[in-house]
This record gives structure tokens, sequence and C-alpha cells, in this order.
């Protein structure tokens, strides 16, 4: 692990660089309008990789949101009379100018989350993906003709939207995260309110500047940021206001269950993508180079602060000691510092919080017994963040909170284990189920474990399970609900059924 150039980064220089200030929003953007809150008050945006401010945005609260979901009640009425290639068009130019802004967003985005640029430029590509294909998806919502069991009469099933849809994001992906879900939201005939992450509101207010201008009618998109303080009421109100008829929620188990529970009260429609453990376990038959390679990807992306990256590394113990060196001298090619610093790779943790827990999961494993065979500090840069060493581990214990919860961090625990049976057991023995990595060239064994694997999502010989096409999304305590691909426009509608007697 090396630094980056280490130059000292002023916040609002960089900011000053936008070829398009008007991207760089700090209100509301309720009923197609940009608008203070009530109270007039607003919160402030910290740039993670220097702690200096970025600016103040908006701080909605529950009376605020009850106006955006107001106004996103009346568009629904119009908006779900809209043909499906209408709404196609307007969100094919809505990813469009994505891609045409991509420098600017990514910009903005390395500035609110920390990570570094190339990974922001990539974010914003994968954002406008989803944009594009629930635009296409939009053409392809069908139902069926059901053959009736009795004689003169007729058995239809029509697809239509839910209604209003609910939607809170997370701060590690501050772009796709609402593309995601807003793209198919849009895309069915929803309308739709998001609450984005305090940390990271101004990529969401820059996407909703371009759907205004890609025409997106006036509120089928609402976006009202809150400070941590306003968050709970403000979710409370999306999740129990009748009006409100889907909620989609990225984020912490406990919290996913928060609310659920409150939207029980209503009896909304949830899609939960929560928190994950993933196993990268490499068998004694993988090809370690390449294994290596996307474990470094894996588990480094974004810092480590991802809902996808491996959480637990398990190695057969005939290949465990050349698989950590080649690991290691992989991890050292990374080079730490503020995301817009050249020749920067691994960028800051995007909250202190984040990053206290980090070290809090570190010190207790090192007093079971860990060993730290590479980084474990913050590094010494020229400028003040939340920045953290990717950290290697090995002898970790099974029982110490690294290996039971998700770190959300760059800490890399790897483990021996002798056999698959041990492995599986191993690899499944926990409250959570995302996603899940192996590596392996036996194609029997690929079978059994890709089968095993107690997730929503495996990959096999790769170190990436996410794309526009495939469904994404967990069993057990990892949520409810799939994300992107052919399946993600059917978490906003319903299925009617129509009986006809001739």
């Amino acid at each position: 692990m090396s630094l980056a150039a280490n130059t000292k980064i002023n916040t609002m220089t960089e900011h000053s660089k936008l070829t398009d200030k008007s991207l760089f929003r700090s209100q509301a953007y309720v009923d197609g309008s940009w608008v203070d809150s009530a109270s007039n008050k607003t919160f402030r945006v910290t740039d993670p990789g220097t702690c200096e401010t970025l600016g103040h945005v908006s701080d909605m609260n529950a009376s605020d949101v009850q106006s955006a979901i107001d106004a996103a009640h009346r568009a629904f009425e119009s908006w779900k009379q809209t043909t499906a290639r209408e709404r196609a068009r307007v969100l094919r130019g809505w990813a469009d100018l994505m891609i045409k802004n991509q420098e600017d967003l990514a910009r903005v985005l390395t500035l609110e989350s920390g990570k570094p640029i190339m990974e922001a430029r990539g974010e914003i590509l994968y954002a406008a993906s989803f944009i594009e294909w629930f635009g296409e998806e939009a053409k392809r919502v069908y139902g069926d003709v059901v053959p009736s069991p009795m004689p003169g009469s007729r058995i239809m099933a029509m697809k239509q939207p839910v209604g209003v849809a609910g939607i809170i994001t997370p701060y590690n992906f501050p772009a796709a995260m609402i593309t995601r879900k807003v793209g198919a939201a849009i895309a069915a005939g929803c309308t739709v309110v998001v609450r984005p992450a305090h940390e990271t509101p101004y990529s969401a207010l820059a996407l909703c500047e371009l759907a205004h201008r890609a025409g997106i009618p006036r509120g089928v998109l609402n976006v009202v940021p809150s400070s941590a303080e306003n968050t709970p009421s403000v979710g409370l109100e999306l999740t129990t206001n009748p009006k409100i008829r889907k909620v989609s929620f990225t984020g912490s188990t406990p919290i996913g269950k928060l609310l659920m529970q409150q939207s029980s009260s209503t009896m909304k429609r949830v899609s939960l993508e929560l928190g994950g453990n993933a196993p990268f376990i490499v068998f004694d038959d993988a090809d370690l180079e390449a294994a290596a390679e996307h474990l470094v990807a894996c588990k480094f992306r974004n810092s480590g602060q991802t809902c996808v990256c491996a959480n637990r590394v398990y190695v057969h113990e005939n290949v465990y000691d050349e698989f950590v060196d080649k690991f290691i001298a992989k991890v050292e090619k990374l080079r730490v510092g503020h995301g817009l610093d050249k020749g920067t790779t691994f960028g800051p943790m995007i909250t202190e919080r984040g990053l206290l827990k980090v070290e809090d999961q570190l010190q207790r494993s090192v007093a079971a017994g860990a060993k730290i065979v590479m980084g474990g500090h913050r590094p010494s840069l020229h400028v003040r963040g939340h920045y953290f060493e990717p950290t290697v581990l090995t002898n970790v214990s099974d029982s110490v909170p690294m290996s039971c919860e998700e770190t959300f961090g760059p800490l890399c625990p790897i483990y021996k284990f002798a056999s698959e049976e041990e492995v599986m057991e191993r690899a499944n023995n926990v409250d959570v189920g995302l996603a899940g990595y192996f590596f392996s060239r036996d194609i029997g064994r690929i079978f059994r474990v890709a089968e095993a694997l107690e997730v929503g999502m495996v990959g096999v010989n790769t170190g990436s399970v996410s794309s526009e096409v495939s469904p994404f999304g967990g069993v057990k305590e990892s949520g409810v609900g799939r994300e992107g691909s052919k399946y993600g426009i059917d978490e906003y509608m319903n299925v009617k059924a129509i009986n006809i007697s001739l």
C-alpha cells in the first residue's frame, strides 16, 4: 500500500471545477420545482476526504415530506395513464443526459462520498444503465390470458402500477441506488418520493436536475433531503402515510426491520436490500492469481463500503500461504488518498462512525489472537479525512465481531479451511445472506457450492455480481424483493385478475 500524490486538496476549489454548476443543487425538488424547507433550515454536508464543508442543503421535515407525497399522489393519476413508449422515451433521455454529464456527476459524487474519481465515473455509467434498462423494460410488462375452468368465461391477468413509492437510499452508492429503484418505479408508472442519505444528497439532486431537463413531468420525481435529526420522522412519514403504497429501502438490517414494521400499519409493499456478510472461498483447485485479483476489487472497492463486498475470506489450507502472498502483493499496489488526487485508487471512508467501527472490530480481533499482516492504521496524509489503510489479517477467530457482523470497511480477514463440508457450514453460519463468492475449476463443485450457499447472489470465479440485467437481492435477514433485471419492475406492479362472463 502506498500514498497517492498526497497533494493538498481544497474541497471548494475542486467544486469550482464543475463544468455545469447548475448540477450542484442545494434545495429539495418537489412537484417539479426547487424549494426550501418550510422552516428554511439547512444541514451541512462535508467532503469525507478533507472534512471540509461542501455545502448546506435544505433540511426537509415530516411536514415538507407530506407536501411531496401529495404532489406525487396528484401526479400519479396522470402518469399511470401514459404509454410505456412515452415512459421509455423520457427515461432514455434521462440516461443519455447522465452519460453526457458523466464527468460533472462523478466529481460531485467523489466530493460527497470520497470515492476515487475512476470509481465515481464507473458508478455514473452503472447508474445510467438502470435508467436505460428499465425504460426498455417498461415496454415488456406483459400480462396473461388464463384458461378458464368454466365454459363461456375468460380470465386475464394484467399488471398495474402500485402507486406512490417512498424510497430511502444509502450513502455508499449515491447515484446508482437512486436509479436502480427510481428507474423501475417510474417505468412501471409509479411516482416517487426519495429521501437520499444525508451524507450524500448532492448526487440525488444533480440527477433531479437532469430528470427535469429530460422532461419527467412535475410530481413524478420528488427528492426530499433531510438531516440526521429529521431522518426518523421523515422515515415514519414515508412508511405510514396512506398515500404511499410501496416502500423501498437499502441500508442496515436493523433499520430495515424497523421500516418494515412501520410499513405494516398500512400494509404497504416493501423491498428491502439489507446488510450482508459475504463469504469469499478459494478452493485448492482455483486459479489463485485470478482469485487474488478479484478479491482486491471485491473487498476494497469503495474502501470496503459495499453491502456485497467480501467480508470473510476462506482459503484452503493447501494453498493458504501462497494465496495470502499473492493477495498482499496486489493490495500493496493500492494508492490511498483523496478521491480527486492524482493516482488515488483507495479513498476515505464516508463517515467517522464507520471508521470507528472498523477500528473497534480490528482491536477486538487482535485481542482475540488475530495477526495484522498488512495495514491496520490511519495513514499520514496532507489532507484531513476519514482514512484507514487497507488491512489484511490472519488467525482470526470465527467468534469475533469481524467474523459475525458486516464490517463495511477495509478489513480483510483470511481464514483456513480443510474441506468443502467445513467451509460451507462456516460460510452459511450467519443470519444474513446477500452475496457469496468462490473460486474453483471443478464443474461438479461449482454447481454444488453455488446451490448450497445461502445467499441471493453468487459469483463463481468472479468478484462481481451486479449489473442492470441481473436480479439483485438477498435471503434470510438480508432483505426481501429484487432490484434490477426483468424482476425489478415487478416490485412496483400489482397483478389484477379480470374474469369475464361471455
